[in-house]
């Protein structure tokens, strides 16, 4: 009879438990998981010139998406005929291809410049030849901001923006220009702008259904402080008397207070809580925003739970490189907040601890199967390192150094958790073919730089608590190494500066080329090594 009893309740549990999960996947989006209510693509984190070790402005960016392009390439100055003009493209989704991707089509065109600025052509266009960089993270905002009267949306307005401006508020004065003339067809979005002097965000909604134009505040990163967006709204009250660290838009309060999102007997105008309320309710930017906050400041003791943090802090200690790496490879791990803590086993040694099976990167269809939940409910928790990474970017603006060498963009792809960052200085000429190489239209493959670190990353966790191991005694001394030896190689730089302009784009562009090589082979090998070396462990 006890058998029976146990068998019957062993059925039921399966039963609850199958029922659990069509009841999830007939109201979560597992597959194409980008909800406009609850923007989970991209965080940043940005560093003013005091903040920094070496003095360097410092932006960033992760991709973070299921849809994003997989290839970058480095579009040169060019120049146009008087009277050119630029084709306009909206982004729609593609499904046509071997895996979910973008179409960019045309909807218009605007007068071209005479003569457009080289960049670093990544998604999310990042750095130009006079060393502005670009950063991103999607809030959305509220859904009847968005307007269908218009032509700019994200991708293409950071391509215009790095094509015709040198300098962070020359790129916040021509996004109003654009926006105002020709209209913001896209969600609520915060721009970073980092030049060799200043480091700005700018939040951007739309104007409403059917209207033209946008509605935007700026607000400027002191020199010494640290900043985030991790998709949420974060410019509270602005001060428009001081415009050294803030812009706004002419119908900044007025949208609003006609929508009846702001009355100003209640109190100060806010930006965030006019047009992104939900912003301030979600987990998944705040915990983020704490995160990074607690790891450059944690003499400040800040709440996890609290729904307002400093737009910046201070630092505890300046900004390295090796910091930022750091942030970014971040999931909560040594806090209440790692979202695989209660997964665990009881050691050889008798001890419990998080299995080596937790895999805090599983995708959200995996979460049910573990009981893991969290600030942001059935997705558990949103953490920085993300499996659903593209590519990610620490950029460095420097002011003692010409442009050429001064830019430069490190870039990481895929999780960055299982990844590493080489360089890519803004004076280059070109990248590899792995980097040039599509993965996701064409779908796996080995020519794809992007494959070789999705791949890795994917492998590794299955076997986490290993694996991580593995990664770590490749790619630390690697990326210890190409750190290090930053001050010498631009050192030689310098001197080919002097001399010849020509030779030195050359020597950036081999030596970015080679680190670029050296690290995707060396991820395709280490996953072969991972392959073999746990087999039939995972």
């Amino acid at each position: 009879m006890l058998f029976l009893i146990n068998r019957f309740l062993l059925l039921c549990t399966i039963f609850f438990s199958i029922f659990i999960r069509i009841l999830l996947a007939q109201t979560n989006p597992f597959v194409d998981s980008v909800d406009v209510n609850f923007p989970d693509e991209c965080t940043v984190v940005t560093v003013g010139k005091k903040a920094s070790i070496d003095g360097s402005v410092m932006n960033s960016h992760t991709c973070d998406g299921h849809r994003y392009r997989t290839w970058l390439d480095i579009q040169p100055a060019k120049d146009f005929e008087p009277g050119s003009q630029k084709e306009i493209l909206k982004r729609i989704n593609y499904d046509g291809d071997a895996m979910p991707s973008l179409r960019h089509v045309p909807i218009g065109k605007i007068p071209e410049a005479e003569h457009t600025y080289g960049y670093i052509n990544t998604e999310i266009r990042c750095m130009n030849e006079h060393q502005l960089a670009i950063g991103e993270s999607t809030f959305g905002g509220r859904g009847t901001l968005k307007s269908d009267n218009g032509m700019i949306m994200l991708e293409q307005l950071t391509q215009i923006i790095l094509e015709r401006c040198k300098t962070a508020r020359e790129a916040i004065r021509l996004t109003s220009e654009l926006l105002k003339k020709y209209g913001w067809i896209d969600t609520g979005e915060c721009l970073t702008f980092a030049d060799t002097k200043e480091m700005w965000h700018m939040e951007i909604v739309g104007p409403g259904k059917g209207n033209l134009g946008a509605v935007w505040a700026a607000q400027r990163v002191p020199d010494g402080h640290v900043s985030v967006n991790a998709n949420a709204s974060r410019i509270r009250q602005i001060d428009l008397g001081k415009s050294d660290f803030f812009m706004a838009s002419e119908n900044v309060t007025k949208l609003a207070q006609d929508s009846g999102w702001w009355n100003p007997a209640d109190g100060p105008f806010e930006f965030c809580y006019a047009y992104d309320p939900n912003g301030r309710k979600s987990f998944s930017s705040r915990r983020r925003e704490w995160r990074v906050f607690d790891l450059v400041a944690p003499s400040l003791n800040l709440h996890p739970n609290t729904e307002n943090y400093p737009f910046s802090v201070k630092p505890d200690t300046l900004i390295t490189l090796q910091k930022m790496v750091r942030i970014f490879q971040d999931y909560y791990e040594g806090t209440d907040f790692n979202p695989v803590k209660n997964i665990t086993w009881v050691n050889k040694d008798g001890k419990t601890e998080i299995s080596p099976f937790a895999n805090p990167f599983m995708p959200y269809d995996m979460n049910p199967l573990f009981n893991i939940n969290g600030g942001w409910g059935w997705r558990g928790e949103r953490t920085i390192a993300r499996w659903y990474t593209i590519y990610a970017t620490i950029t460095q603006s420097r002011d003692w150094l010409p442009n050429p060498i001064g830019g430069i963009v490190w870039l990481a792809w895929d999780n960055v958790a299982a990844s590493v960052y080489s360089p890519l200085y803004c004076g280059i000429i070109d990248v590899p073919a792995s980097f040039k190489e599509p993965g996701r239209t064409k779908g796996y493959n080995r020519n794809s730089a992007w494959w070789a670190f999705n791949r890795l990353s994917t492998l590794a966790a299955q076997r986490w608590g290993d694996m991580r191991h593995d990664l770590e005694a490749v790619w630390q001394p690697m990326q210890s190494e190409l750190f290090a030896n930053q001050v010498n190689f631009e050192r030689t730089a310098l001197e080919l500066y002097r001399d010849d302009s020509y030779k030195l784009k050359e020597y950036l562009t081999e030596y970015s080329m080679k680190w670029a090589d050296k690290i995707v082979k060396r991820g395709w090998k280490l996953g072969d090594e991972l392959w073999t070396k746990y087999d039939e462990k995972f």
